[in-house]
C-alpha cells in the first residue's frame, strides 16, 4: 500500500532526505545536480512510500514572480519523481494533488519548470504554460531567461496573468536559476 505524507525540510530526518536525494539522482541520472537538490530544500516534501520504502517525491519552496506589475508568492514544485517500476498506477497524481493543495492553501500561484516528458501529465492536471519571454533578477540586474521560454507553468491564480507577458523570476540561484 502506498502512503503519502508531507513533511518540512527541518523535519527530515536524516535517512529520510538522503533516500530522497537518492531517488533523483537515480530517477532523473545525468540531469540531477547537487544545485537542483538543493533547489528542493527549505520547503514542504511530498513523499510517496510503499511499507518503508520512497518511491515518490515532490517538493513546494516558495520563490516570488512578477509579471504585469504585481509581485506574487508562489509555490514552486521541484523534484517531482517517481520510481520508475512505480510509474502509472497513480503515485505522480497523488503527489502533485498534495503540492497543488499546498499551492492553493499558501501562494498566489503554483509555478514549475516542465521537462518534456512531464508536460502531458502537467497539462492534463490544469498547469498551463506560460508562453512570454521569461527572465530572472540576478546579480547584474534583470537577465533574459530565453532557454526556459516555453517550459514554465502555472498553476492556480495564475489565470488572471496574461501568459504572453514578461515573467520574472525574483530570486538568483546557483545552477537553474528557474
Amino acid at each position: 500500500m502506498v502512503t503519502v505524507r508531507t513533511v518540512h525540510t527541518a523535519e527530515l530526518d536524516p535517512a529520510t532526505r538522503r533516500a530522497a536525494r537518492d531517488l533523483l539522482f537515480e530517477v532523473f541520472g545525468a540531469e540531477m545536480t547537487e544545485e537542483d537538490w538543493t533547489h528542493c530544500l527549505g520547503g514542504l516534501h511530498v513523499l510517496a512510500h510503499e511499507g518503508a520504502e520512497l518511491i515518490g517525491h515532490a517538493a513546494v519552496v516558495q520563490r516570488r514572480l512578477s509579471s504585469g506589475g504585481r509581485i506574487l508568492r508562489v509555490g514552486y514544485v521541484e523534484g517531482v519523481v517517481v520510481r520508475a517500476d512505480h510509474r502509472r498506477r497513480g503515485v505522480g497524481g497523488r503527489l502533485m494533488a498534495e503540492a497543488e493543495r499546498i499551492v492553493y492553501a499558501a501562494y498566489d500561484l503554483g509555478a514549475l519548470g516542465a521537462s518534456e516528458e512531464g508536460i502531458p501529465f502537467y497539462l492534463s492536471r490544469g498547469w498551463l504554460p506560460w508562453t512570454g519571454p521569461t527572465w530572472a533578477l540576478g546579480p547584474q540586474g534583470r537577465m533574459r531567461t530565453a532557454e526556459e521560454d516555453g517550459g514554465i507553468y502555472l498553476f492556480g491564480g495564475g489565470r488572471e496573468l496574461d501568459p504572453s507577458a514578461d515573467l520574472t523570476l525574483l530570486e538568483w540561484r546557483e545552477g537553474e536559476v528557474w
